[in-house]
């Protein structure tokens, strides 16, 4: 009789996998998308797009999605990330973070720290920030419709052409900045 209900616990458990699909709406990793997808160029999207690999902003998300949000959706039917101030916890091999949503960007927050950090859209300059400690440093400032201000962790900034040409150099900077090659 044991062993009956081990076989159909198996087949049921391999038929929920079959037959269902929780793959999820990576419903987070998407709304970045899209934003980065509205941008008005695509050379601006690459670069935001490098920019949030620097600081492992996709990273996050999609481990977000993959580890709670997409979880939460399958087993609720509903998207936690709809929500703005909605905190969603996240386990890595470092350790256990809390991500906000907010309407201006998201707060993370690894578990036991007290201070976290906030990734913010500013309007006003139009420009993507990292704000920790008190300190906020601009990731990204876009300058009109062909230019963007491309800050680096060294303190280094670069101008950036909205081309092919502007992104293939800033990227090129990137793989040779002394800060990245000593991490």
């Amino acid at each position: 009789m044991k062993k009956n209900f081990k076989l159909v616990l198996a087949t049921v458990l391999a038929s929920s996998v079959l037959f269902t699909s929780c793959i999820g709406s990576f419903s987070l990793t998407n709304k970045l998308l899209d934003w980065n997808r509205n941008v008005d160029s695509k050379f601006v999207n690459e670069l935001v797009f490098i920019a949030f690999n620097i600081v492992p902003v996709y990273g996050v998300a999609v481990l977000a999605d993959v580890l709670v949000i997409n979880s939460i959706e399958f087993w609720t039917g509903d998207n936690p990330v709809a929500d703005v101030g909605t905190v969603k916890t996240v386990e890595t091999e470092k350790g256990v973070y809390a991500i906000e949503t907010k309407a201006d960007g998201y707060h993370i927050q690894k578990a036991g720290d007290e201070n976290g950090v906030d990734l913010v859209y500013n309007k006003a300059d139009e420009s993507w920030n990292v704000e920790a400690d008190g300190e906020s440093h601009k990731l990204l400032e876009f300058k009109g419709d062909d230019k963007v201000v491309m800050f680096l962790p060294d303190g280094q900034s670069m101008e950036v052409e909205l081309s092919q040409a502007g992104v293939l150099a800033f990227r090129q900077v990137v793989e040779h900045s002394t800060y990245f090659a000593a991490r």
